[in-house]
């Protein structure tokens, strides 16, 4: 599936990945984790002894102990690994100084919790105020209210926090310790609380089950958890969704990704439906209700769900934008990539996956060609809504920032060797979706999609650059 690019910085410091490269990282690469090698947890990491005059910690399992001048912490900052300070290695920009010099070791889905320190930490004084400005630039995310989350709870998991961020920079190819100001709020504002929030969807569908019982992945899918992510084109849900799996993959969990794209006609039947209906410009190409083999997707969806047990194998279908000039087709068998069993969670993404069939008065008035569309519509909520156990719903201010997201695509399509859309296309493809989004969008927002609860959803409200804002 096409990737777009991760639009996190106006000069980062390193070379932000191609989509090639995003997708050629796997559990088997080497990371260069510096303080995640070591961190098992926060409780484990420090031992804190606070008095008038001095802070001692003693980190384990590394001997260094450091005497720093007195701050009186506040109660959750207190609990924070204080060795993750400017000279602990830690990775984060805010903390930055002395390196130290740690093994590369393999990070697996078996031994990812694990590694070695082959030095002792240097000896140069800690500065708590860099721990303090981490964990409160983290708190003061804007989804981390709406996930339920408070100051004590982000402090016992900060472990996870700073290792996920690790893992993030290695993934997009950042260096961890020189981040922009867009990349950490990507990362710390957006990427690592969607996962967290993820992982307590898996832990409330794992509950649903006995000691012994087959656990279905959940994608927000009936049997393996399945979880729905609705969101535009362009605005980065499938960077997202592969951040994610690949966080899913190196902490030990098998996942698959999927996207409604993977499910569009083949280019000769979308030739079929634009013959079939003459002078509606919302079916001469892909992407509106009506353009999907939804047979198609509701065989591939169920296999997904049984997706229960080791040794199990399943090609997953993949869409190629690019043939045909960027109209596309779906690619051939021999590149659907394959994934393997036991799954812990599918995530399905697309730009329409929620939408639900809206009054024929409603959607005439938008536009008229948009009549068929909306009837086409009442067979996916039956064929898709059905799989999805969790919604992420990724809302924007303004569907006209498309054209702009959909342009940047486009162009880091081309410049990654691939044929594309001229700019004058791409304008006329986008003015083919617009519709839907003014019809349907509304209702989205306001009611979720159907069957969604306020225990299974996620609203994340997005800026004109991708980052996450308080909703109005």
């Amino acid at each position: 599936m096409g990737m777009a690019a991760l639009n996190v910085a106006s000069s980062p410091p390193s070379p932000l990945c191609s989509f090639s490269s995003i997708h050629s990282l796997n559990n088997h690469d080497y990371y260069n984790i510096n303080h995640a090698n070591c961190l098992h947890s926060a409780s484990e990491w420090v031992s804190t002894k606070v008095n008038k005059n001095n802070c001692k910690f003693l980190p384990f399992p590394c001997s260094y102990h450091s005497s720093v001048p007195s701050t009186k912490p506040k109660s959750a900052v207190s609990r924070m690994p204080s060795n993750l300070s400017k000279s602990g290695g830690h990775g984060c920009s805010w903390i930055q100084g002395n390196s130290i010099h740690v093994h590369q070791n393999p990070i697996s889905s078996k031994n990812w919790r694990r590694g070695s320190v082959d030095s002792a930490f240097p000896s140069a004084p800690a500065e708590v105020a860099s721990v303090q400005n981490f964990f409160e630039y983290i708190c003061a995310g804007p989804l981390i209210g709406k996930m339920g989350l408070t100051s004590d709870t982000i402090a016992e998991s900060i472990d996870k926090w700073i290792l996920y961020g690790s893992l993030l920079s290695r993934l997009f190819q950042l260096n961890d310790m020189h981040l922009t100001d867009p990349q950490k709020k990507r990362f710390y504002h957006y990427y690592i609380p969607v996962f967290l929030w993820c992982e307590n969807q898996i832990s409330k569908h794992a509950s649903q089950f006995k000691d012994g019982e087959d656990i279905p992945p959940l994608v927000g899918l009936d049997f393996v958890l399945q979880i729905g992510f609705s969101a535009p084109q362009g605005c980065g849900k499938t960077t997202l969704v592969s951040a994610l799996a690949h966080l899913f993959d190196v902490t030990g969990r098998k996942s698959a990704t999927i996207s409604i794209d993977d499910f569009y006609l083949t280019a000769e039947d979308q030739g079929k439906l634009r013959e079939a209906n003459p002078g509606n410009s919302l079916l001469e190409l892909r992407g509106n209700a009506g353009s999907h083999d939804l047979p198609f997707s509701v065989e591939t969806l169920t296999s997904l769900c049984k997706m229960t047990k080791e040794g199990m194998k399943m090609k997953l279908p993949r869409y190629d934008k690019s043939a045909y000039s960027g109209k596309g087709d779906r690619a051939d068998p021999s590149a659907w990539p394959v994934v393997e069993g036991p799954l812990t969670v599918v995530l399905f993404e697309g730009w329409m996956l929620g939408f639900t069939p809206q009054p024929v008065e409603a959607v005439r008035a938008v536009d008229p060609q948009l009549e068929i569309v909306n009837k086409n519509l009442e067979a996916y909520c039956d064929a898709w809504d059905k799989f999805v156990d969790a919604w992420a719903v990724i809302k924007i201010q303004d569907p006209s920032c498309v054209y702009q997201w959909r342009l940047q695509a486009e162009i880091a399509m081309r410049e990654a060797g691939k044929p594309g859309m001229t700019d004058e296309e791409i304008e006329d493809f986008v003015s083919r979706y617009l519709p839907a989004y003014k019809a349907y969008l509304p209702v989205l927002y306001t009611e979720g999609p159907k069957g969604s609860t306020p225990e299974n959803l996620l609203v994340i409200e997005i800026d004109e650059g991708r980052n996450p804002i308080l909703e109005n």
